[in-house]
């Protein structure tokens, strides 16, 4: 499974967990949503920290993977990667 649909899952069972410790409070609904919101994202930044840098590396290997593609195909497109071949249409 990778670290961002951990990452995920992992705040919205926050949340739900949160909810549901709330549910029983004696408030508007609407006010239940807003602190539960609150209330796992401040538990998320602590308990779900490790999760969170896994999923920043994994993001940071992909956009690494992303560049280096983009000047393989680049180079490729200015003819960079064959420097040696001749052209046979080019005359000289």
């Amino acid at each position: 499974m990778s670290a961002a649909v951990k990452y995920t899952l992992g705040r919205m069972g926050l949340f739900v967990v949160v909810v549901l410790a709330l549910w029983p409070v004696d408030m508007n609904v609407f006010l239940k949503l807003m602190l539960a919101l609150a209330f796992s994202a401040a538990a998320s930044f602590f308990l779900l920290r490790g999760w969170r840098d896994e999923m920043a590396e994994e993001m940071a290997l992909a956009a690494e993977r992303r560049r280096a593609e983009k000047e393989r195909l680049r180079s490729a497109l200015a003819g960079d990667d064959q420097p040696d071949q001749a052209d046979p249409h080019r005359e000289g």
